[in-house]
């Protein structure tokens, strides 16, 4: 049995992953609030060191488990992925209706069919009963949502909109300039954004909800602005052209493994015979 035919098998499975990221990723650079996934590659001899105790398995010989330990040490394999929550650069757009995060870790919220979700794309905009929206239509939250429900409302003659670096918005009385307290935008900071489960849309899912509470002071919220997506271009076709290339390696070790040492093997057995 060739173990290195699979480890190389394994190594290219693991730039296939990488490459599925990084496109991913090249795909959403003008994303609004995008943030950049990663991928980590496991270290082997780590791996190898928290597998080996739970060998051999039930039904399996002990030779069997020490060739799949010796294996282990040398398959490299994606063992976790993060995204990077830092802050992307901030575009003016003078649009009543954008909101963006200045800090990391803070999120707005959003009511979506399949529950509360966060995310930092800012780019709302009005529906047809005034409701403020995401570009998908789903309700952005209030400050006091989980004491009282409801949602943020303008009617048709409120045209101005102000907002203030804590997300308290203020709107004009009908046929006047004057401006008057309206509702608050919702702003989270979840305790651990590691929690953070990512969804389509700019979403992301936090199953401590019921922990979340709105920030007073964020001092992060800027009105008529939008968060551009944090992902280095230029970083990412360096990388996918890196993993293009071990990607070939690893398909030159597996062509060596199963051609030619296996005809050397075969024409030194033909010679013998």
């Amino acid at each position: 049995m060739q173990s290195g035919y699979y480890s190389a098998a394994a190594g290219m499975v693991t730039q296939f992953n990488r490459l599925d990221t990084i496109a991913n990723n090249l795909a959403n650079v003008n994303t609004v609030g995008f943030k950049e996934d990663n991928l980590i590659v496991g270290d082997f001899m780590r791996i190898y060191k928290e597998a080996r105790d739970k060998l051999p398995n039930e039904n399996q010989s002990e030779d069997g488990a020490a060739f799949l330990n010796r294996t282990i040490t040398r398959a490299p394999q994606i063992v976790d992925a993060y995204t990077d929550q830092t802050v992307g650069n901030m575009q003016i757009t003078d649009n009543p209706m954008d909101f963006a995060l200045s800090r990391e870790g803070l999120f707005f919220l959003v009511k979506t069919p399949q529950g509360v979700r966060l995310t930092r794309d800012g780019t709302f905009t009005k529906d047809e009963d005034g409701r403020l929206v995401t570009k998908q239509g789903y309700e952005v939250l209030p400050s006091n949502y989980f004491q009282a429900g409801g949602n943020i409302t303008f009617n048709d003659d409120e045209n101005i909109i102000e907002s203030d670096k804590h997300g308290q918005i203020y709107k004009n009385l009908p046929n006047s300039t004057n401006l008057v307290l309206s509702s608050k935008l919702f702003v989270a900071q979840p305790d651990n954004i590691a929690f953070l489960k990512k969804e389509a849309n700019g979403l992301y899912r936090y199953d401590g909800l019921d922990d979340l509470v709105p920030l007073e002071e964020s001092g992060a919220v800027l009105h008529g602005t939008t968060e551009k997506s944090n992902v280095n271009a230029v970083k990412m076709m360096t990388n996918m052209i890196e993993t293009n290339r071990l990607v070939g390696m690893y398909q030159k070790a597996m062509q060596v493994q199963m051609d030619d040492m296996n005809s050397d093997a075969i024409n030194k057995i033909a010679r013998k015979a």
